[in-house]
């Protein structure tokens, strides 16, 4: 969408047949942290006793999305070492974006955070606290092996595809290109398989996703890495110090101890230093 251009899935929160159901991230536990009270160490305050309630909107891999019925990626798993530290569960509950994006779901007591790769923004941030970046957002080039594009620059005149509404169409078009627009990243996929465009603009992440799959990488090449200037961060209801400095101190040792990098590698693909870890960098 345009009022969140990080993100390529934010077109299907109508299709989304979960919206508002509560998913349960990792092993389940009736544990409420035993006393039943709804503060955590640090004196952490959640809106429900012995659980973090996370609001994310699914599909967006390889960050969130349901795999064998259980919501996984890498923004989950970076929450969990949040639950982890606080001594909770991590609880997901999956809303359309637009519920978190202006702070509406943390404001009324319905999720302590909100994590769905999205974009800091000037705008965003006059409605919810962001924490620390924990990854720069990316723009590949991805062409058809067979195509001879060699760059973003060589594209001019060629059959170029995006998805709508996404920081990687604004930015095609910015440099005065046409993109055929696709409304999902499969579509963008599927578009470039079938030959209906050359090449494709679209999230680093999600091409590294795609490159793992022999097939693809036989077929495609990475050209180009656009910065973008995009940094996710996860959210919280403003004025909520504890639980940012919680999460913030999380994204901190996990980057210290290997536990980020490697975390990256399961979801992401080849470590980037540059391009995974901000605050590090």
């Amino acid at each position: 969408m345009n009022t969140h251009p990080g993100h390529r899935a934010r077109i299907l929160a109508a299709t989304t047949a979960t919206a508002g159901l509560l998913l349960v991230a990792g092993c389940t536990s009736t544990d409420d942290g035993g006393s039943g009270k709804k503060t955590a160490a640090g004196g952490v305050e959640l809106v429900k006793a012995g659980r973090l309630t996370t609001c994310t909107h699914l599909p967006y891999p390889p960050f969130q999305s349901e795999i064998d019925g259980k919501v996984q990626g890498f923004d989950v798993s970076l929450i969990d070492l949040v639950a982890k530290d606080l001594g909770v569960q991590q609880d997901i509950v999956d809303q359309p974006f637009e519920n978190f994006k202006t702070g509406g779901s943390l404001n009324a007591g319905q999720c302590d955070l909100a994590a769905a790769g999205m974009t800091i923004t000037e705008e965003r941030k006059k409605n919810v606290d962001f924490s620390d970046p924990y990854f720069n957002a990316t723009q590949a080039v991805l062409v058809d092996k067979k195509s001879g594009i060699g760059s973003f620059a060589a594209l001019k005149g060629k059959k170029l595809g995006a998805q709508a509404q996404t920081t990687g169409e604004d930015y095609a078009k910015s440099k005065g290109l046409d993109p055929v627009s696709f409304e999902s990243s499969d579509a963008v996929l599927n578009g470039l398989r079938t030959g209906q465009v050359q090449a494709v603009v679209i999230d680093y992440p999600v091409v590294q996703g795609w490159l793992k799959d022999k097939a693809n990488a036989d077929a495609f090449k990475v050209v180009d890495n656009l910065e973008t200037g995009e940094q996710y961060g996860f959210t919280v209801k403003k004025g909520n110090t504890k639980l940012r400095a919680a999460i913030n101190k999380a994204i901190k040792d996990a980057q210290t101890d290997g536990t980020y990098k490697k975390l990256y590698e399961q979801w992401i693909g080849p470590y980037d230093e540059s391009a995974a870890s901000p605050a590090a960098s």
